[in-house]
């Protein structure tokens, strides 16, 4: 795998935690096979964490970034389609580590789900260049249900 030197890893850990990892290319981003069961052995602070590779390529002439989302093992999806949450960490990042002056508001649109054929897209605003303020926006369609046994 490919990564943009230039650009940090960064997690996210509010919850069960997201690393967000950039890439150098579209290629490299579309190349990747999770290993999903060796997440929990390789992020041991924060075993329960998903990974999201991204990278700047788009495949939408309209979209500012391409991303995927690998799902912890323990959620019992591999990759998920489109995800809002972390749409909104990659606004932050974009905001915090790419854009590099001061801005009051900021639209984005990431890209996500062409490599398993249910493309998507997240509308990402981010205000306020100090405090970041972030809303994420899109539509969404039926998929399945599933029946979880408690």
């Amino acid at each position: 795998m490919t990564f943009l030197q230039i650009y940090p890893l960064f997690t996210e850990a509010r919850e069960v935690g997201l690393l967000i990892v950039p890439l150098k290319s579209l290629t490299a981003c579309q190349k990747i096979q999770p290993l999903s069961e060796r997440f929990p052995q390789l992020l041991t602070d924060f075993p329960r964490a998903s990974i999201h590779p991204f990278c700047f390529e788009t495949v939408h002439k309209d979209a500012h970034m391409h991303g995927r989302h690998f799902s912890s093992p323990y959620s019992g999806i591999v990759e998920d389609p489109v995800t809002g949450t972390a749409s909104g960490v990659m606004g932050a990042y974009y905001a915090t580590y790419v854009h590099d002056s001061a801005f009051s508001s900021m639209n984005l649109l990431v890209e996500q789900g062409l490599e398993i054929e249910r493309d998507g897209l997240v509308y990402v605003k981010v205000e306020n260049s100090r405090d970041l303020c972030i809303s994420i926006a899109g539509e969404a369609v039926y998929a399945e249900t599933k029946t979880i046994l408690i």
